[in-house]
């Protein structure tokens, strides 16, 4: 009886695994695939930006980067700015957002994604195992 819920158990899991894919896959165009993944290699240091943060104000220019780096904002109303400048070497910016500044953000130098590429990770920690018992 335990090899049968065991069974089950794993067609279950498989079942769920493939809705999960196949919703994955139908409900992605082919601009959010290369939109992700060229997310990606700009925050894996890979694509080479320019930012530029203006007071909308005054329309003068507070800030300007151009580099390899990482752009996140964070919950206290901040653009987070991680820059790798050499091998292992990095160094974090917080540039402060408000009604007043704006900023734009320019792909210099560009990258070459597959649209075709997706990943799966499997967390075996956020499967929780089940007992299914019956009466007899």
């Amino acid at each position: 009886m335990k090899k049968h819920i065991k069974e089950l158990y794993k067609l279950f899991l498989l079942s769920l695994i493939g809705v999960c894919i196949v919703l994955l896959l139908a409900g992605c165009t082919e601009v959010d695939r290369v939109s992700t993944n060229l997310g990606k290699e700009a925050d894996n240091f890979n694509v080479t930006r320019r930012i530029v943060v203006m007071n909308a104000r005054t329309d003068s220019v507070m800030f300007e980067l151009v580099g390899n780096f990482s752009l996140q904002n964070n919950d206290h109303g901040e653009l987070e700015i991680i820059c790798e400048v050499g091998n292992g070497l990095y160094k974090k910016h917080f540039i402060r957002l408000n009604e007043n500044t704006l900023y734009v953000v320019e792909d210099v130098s560009g990258a070459f994604v597959d649209k075709y590429h997706y990943e799966v990770h499997y967390i075996p920690e956020m499967v929780q195992p089940i007992t299914i018992t019956t009466k007899d």
